[in-house]
């Protein structure tokens, strides 16, 4: 294996790693649809800044399905690996247009509402109308990830932090 990909794998394998934990680190249980409230989605936002659709792709995916099997909510494993792999997808790729560049936050925050209705989207078949009671506070955790990964990306990026 040469050396620049030994060292993009490292890069997936240290955010996949980041995202578990962050998502691990913080949670705030949902009653009316078994699930919780994390921090995860700021990691999703950097490695899509980072590594494009398909490290949003795969590190949203599988960084906080691992998160979710590693916490005892196994229901979510599937829906989280697909709802959030798309989250970081889709960032990516409003990341790649004119307005992604320049206003980062609008991209960010556009995969957090997504991940908000992928998640709603999923609860609804399962817990009726209590899914509904899911929402806020999904589009709450997506805006914030949104923000904070703006903030912290262009910091890094002032600081020469990337290439």
């Amino acid at each position: 294996m040469n050396r620049i990909k030994l060292k993009l794998l490292t890069r997936y394998a240290v955010l996949i790693a980041l995202t578990t934990v962050m998502t691990m680190v913080i949670t705030i249980p949902t009653v009316a649809t078994e699930g919780y409230l994390n921090l995860g989605d700021m990691v999703v936002f950097i490695a899509a800044f980072t590594l494009g659709r398909k490290g949003g792709l795969i590190v949203g995916g599988v960084g906080s399905a691992m998160a979710d099997l590693l916490l005892g909510y196994t229901h979510y494993v599937p829906v989280t690996l697909i709802v959030k792999g798309l989250e970081g997808y889709i960032a990516a790729s409003l990341l790649e247009t004119d307005i992604g560049r320049r206003k980062p936050i609008v991209a960010t925050s556009i995969a957090g509402v997504f991940m908000a209705l992928g998640y709603f989207s999923f609860e609804i078949f399962m817990y009726g109308k209590a899914a509904i009671a899911s929402i806020p506070g999904n589009i709450a955790q997506g805006l914030f990830g949104a923000i904070t990964s703006v903030v912290l990306y262009t910091s890094l990026k002032r600081a020469r932090i990337f290439n």
